[in-house]
């Protein structure tokens, strides 16, 4: 299989899923249960992407200076900042802590 005929797949294959997801009668989208399994599928789903940009290094888990910049930004998020200042804040952290050569 080329790679051009892997994507072509991929891609008929997302096609397809988006066409099957029309075809769910709403009713069914509407009940509680799949609408708080969205919501914390979402929850899930961002938490476990922060977790991969932080620890991952290539095929290795490794800890820097991103770990206090996000252990930063928690507290912050936890004290009801505005989240352009936990996101200045956990920049300025990362990179206090390269400029010192911390975990660069």
């Amino acid at each position: 299989m080329t790679l051009w005929s892997a994507l072509l797949l991929a891609a008929v294959l997302c096609l397809a899923l988006k066409v099957v997801g029309y075809l769910v009668p709403p009713s069914l989208l509407e009940a509680p249960r799949p609408l708080r399994i969205a919501d914390l599928l979402t929850v899930a789903l961002l938490a476990a992407l922060v977790g991969v940009q932080t620890f991952a290094s290539g095929q290795a888990l490794h800890v820097d200076a991103r770990l206090p910049a996000v252990l930063v930004a928690a507290g912050l998020l936890a004290l009801r900042a505005p989240f352009l200042v936990v996101v200045v804040a956990a920049a300025v952290v990362a990179a206090a802590l390269r400029a010192l050569g911390w975990a660069a």
